[in-house]
């Protein structure tokens, strides 16, 4: 599926962790896409070797739903993303895409729980200054967001359209530079707009 992208180059594939560091050294690729449970060297271990040596590459972590700890680990790493092993094609160009501008992704099947161990981690996607200014409307809509409720949900309970709800959704992940739910709730439990047992 990658090697038919125009925009991607496949430069290797590995099948276990040393493996995987071989081919790093021979071709330095701008990005890895590791399995996180590897033979002979597990995606933690190999993500670690690999930025103390090329500090530059960026890292996208796949996974398992019942992997939740060690996705958070991977993250500590150093990985700037996550996908679950059955993301579709579109999510994996997606994610591609979004770490390979700087951004951090985080998968559209995130749990609370694991937005919950995600904040708790020492990982901080979000190392500026201070975050970006919401109107209490926006707040509003951020909590009904993380409470899982759809734009027409939230049209509803507020009295908006769902093109206006819309329209507030898309200036929220622009001013907290996410790109789906997941990130939202990441965003909105990292600077306190809303409480994890209000999610959980």
């Amino acid at each position: 599926m990658l090697s038919k992208q125009e925009a991607v180059a496949l430069v290797g594939q590995a099948g276990d962790g040393q493996e995987l560091l071989r081919l790093v050294d021979e071709t330095r690729p701008d990005m890895v896409l590791t399995d996180i449970k590897m033979p002979k060297l597990d995606g933690i271990a190999a993500a670690k070797i690999i930025l103390e040596r090329y500090p530059l590459t960026k890292i996208i972590a796949l996974s398992m739903f019942e992997e939740e700890d060690l996705i958070v680990e991977m993250l500590e790493a150093g990985a700037k993303g996550y996908l679950l092993k059955n993301a579709d094609k579109r999510e994996i160009l997606d994610a591609i895409f979004t770490v390979n501008e700087g951004n951090i992704f985080y998968c559209k099947h995130t749990t609370a729980h694991l937005a919950s161990l995600i904040v708790k981690s020492k990982f901080d996607s979000h190392r500026k200054p201070a975050g970006p200014l919401f109107t209490d409307r926006e707040r509003e809509i951020i909590r009904l967001i993380c409470r899982q409720h759809t734009a027409q949900e939230i049209g509803e309970l507020l009295f908006l359209s769902k093109r206006t709800v819309e329209g507030y959704r898309t200036r929220i992940l622009e001013k907290m530079d996410v790109k789906n739910t997941a990130g939202v709730v990441i965003f909105a439990l990292k600077h306190s707009i809303i409480k994890e047992e209000e999610i959980l």
